[in-house]
């Protein structure tokens, strides 16, 4: 849609009126189809109009750089997540028993291990001397 500012050359009235886009406009004023509402007159024309600019002021930038930052550093994280599913061995919702066979049965796992616990459960395994660390985790979409 486009606005233009029309004015009627015989009452000399100025009003806005709505098109679909300019070809719409034009296609109206050649079949003269355009006319003044209070007049009546179809002696229509558009007048000069400067289009509408949103100057950007410092919140809207500081608002871009933070989407911009914050797209870097998901991409940091998804390229970190992959390297985690690369290396290590998911036991999901099983980590804090998985930790804990792994701690206490000095069995020797190929690959480290990631899952699921709760942050009791990540306080619990560091109280045993079990060292673990937390990472966000994203889900990536596609959209």
């Amino acid at each position: 849609m486009i606005k233009y500012k029309l004015n009627c050359s015989k009452c000399n009235k100025n009003f806005d009126s709505w098109f679909l886009n300019s070809k719409e406009y034009e296609k109206l004023k050649k079949k003269n189809l355009i006319c003044c509402y209070i007049c009546g007159s179809k002696n229509i024309n558009k007048s000069i109009m400067a289009p509408s600019v949103k100057k950007r002021n410092k919140q809207d930038i500081d608002e871009i750089i933070s989407l911009k930052r914050n797209s870097h550093i998901k991409s940091k994280i998804y390229n970190f997540q992959k390297f985690i599913k690369k290396n290590f061995e998911d036991v999901g919702k099983n980590f804090p028993y998985e930790a804990r066979s792994l701690h206490y049965n000095n069995k020797k796992n190929k690959k480290g291990i990631f899952g699921i616990a709760s942050k009791k459960d990540i306080k619990e395994l560091n109280e045993e001397g079990i060292s673990t660390q937390m990472f966000p985790w994203i889900e990536k979409k596609d959209n």
